[in-house]
């Protein structure tokens, strides 16, 4: 897909419910929020992102994850993987997550999300107070090195094309909210500062 631009629907009017996000965080007893995931493929996001879904879980919260393999069968089954396809997939991700937080979801994507400025675009169409970047950073060697899917053995052999730290770069996030070493830490450490963070920054609290 090339040219891609967001179409507005025409003859449309917003309707705002009665029951509103403030009244669904009170029921649910935190608030929603977008926790964005970025990194190489192998670097641990899907990985880091169900465990501290788990965490959540038993704190009572409403949680959802969108893994990028799990998207790609449904909403995004149709896209490819070249730098326009990734651009609206996660545009479509970052209307989906929009709803959840407001909704009340704290919910995940785990994406590699190569490009800054896509990042940028997700924030601004999340909004800041909502959207918390996470930089899951783990050198090109080690991902090479776990290669989970055999993905970094077929991108070198030529089998796969536009692969993120082979063939299409990854623009490492400048201003990440959270910067996390999934490559030297283990992944209690990596949860327990996620979890770290969201409660300072009021996301949940203990019960």
């Amino acid at each position: 897909m090339t040219n891609i631009a967001k179409k507005i629907s025409s003859n449309v009017v917003y309707h705002s419910a009665t029951v509103n996000r403030p009244r669904r965080e009170k029921l649910l007893g935190h608030h929603g929020a977008v926790l964005w995931f970025s990194g190489l493929s192998g670097a641990g996001k899907s990985t880091l992102a169900h465990s501290v879904e788990e965490e959540l879980h038993i704190r009572d919260c409403l949680t959802y994850v969108f893994d990028g393999d799990n998207v790609r069968h449904g909403l995004c089954g149709d896209l490819g993987f070249s730098l326009d396809d990734r651009k609206e997939n996660l545009r479509r991700i970052s209307e989906m997550c929009k709803l959840t937080a407001d909704a009340g979801i704290i919910a995940f994507t785990a994406f590699i999300s190569p490009v800054q400025k896509d990042r940028q675009n997700a924030r601004a169409l999340i909004g800041n107070e909502d959207f918390i970047e996470i930089y899951c950073k783990c050198s090109l060697s080690i991902c090479e090195e776990r290669d989970v899917k055999g993905l970094y053995k077929k991108a070198r052999a030529g089998l796969i094309p536009d692969f993120t730290g082979i063939s299409s770069p990854y623009e490492e996030p400048e201003n990440a909210d959270l910067v996390v070493d999934t490559g030297s830490n283990s992944l209690e450490e990596c949860t327990n500062q996620v979890l770290g963070y969201l409660f300072r920054r009021g996301i949940f609290s203990t019960k």
